[in-house]
């Protein structure tokens, strides 16, 4: 069993790699403005996988998903050396779509804060459906202190009192 803080370090080390090798070793035309935001690597450190985003349409992200399909034995023998361990692991990319989660996630926030909006704009305008106070009448008189009656008080025996 390999210990989970190695694995994280092995893991924040294969982004850094790719990271630095997509930015100055790789040439290729079809890269589109790349970040590295993510990698994950099992704890047998013999897989990894590389999150990242590309910013542009789908065609920029097609192409720099062949360019680092094509750049991915370059990568792996960087990044095994680098690391140092017995085997290099396998790299596998895959594009990252926080953004559009993201997007979507601002659009039904923006949904629903219309939706209360519009919940607010009726209520503003809404009346009640019976009397404001239903339950309260006018020709109910409050009880004064006279009204009640006072109950007396308990006696107590007196202090030398008949024990028996």
């Amino acid at each position: 069993m390999t210990d989970p803080a190695k694995v994280r370090r092995h893991a924040e080390r294969v982004r850094e790699l790719v990271a630095s090798v997509v930015r100055s070793q790789i040439k290729d035309p079809r890269l589109g403005m790349i970040t590295i935001t993510d990698a994950r690597i099992t704890a047998d450190l013999r897989d990894a996988t590389v999150f990242y985003t590309v910013l542009g349409d789908s065609a920029a992200q097609a192409g720099t998903a062949a360019a680092l399909e094509s750049a991915k034995g370059m990568l792996r023998s960087t990044v095994g050396k680098a690391l140092g361990l017995r085997h290099s692991p396998s790299l596998t990319f895959v594009l990252d779509d926080v953004q559009d989660q993201v997007k979507q996630i601002d659009d039904l926030l923006a949904a629903a804060r219309n939706a209360d909006a519009e919940v607010q704009r009726l209520a503003a305008k809404a009346e009640y459906a019976g009397e404001a106070q239903p339950y309260r009448l006018d020709d109910e008189t409050d009880e004064t202190d006279e009204d009640v009656d006072e109950e007396p008080e308990d006696e107590t025996p007196p202090a030398g009192g008949d024990r028996r």
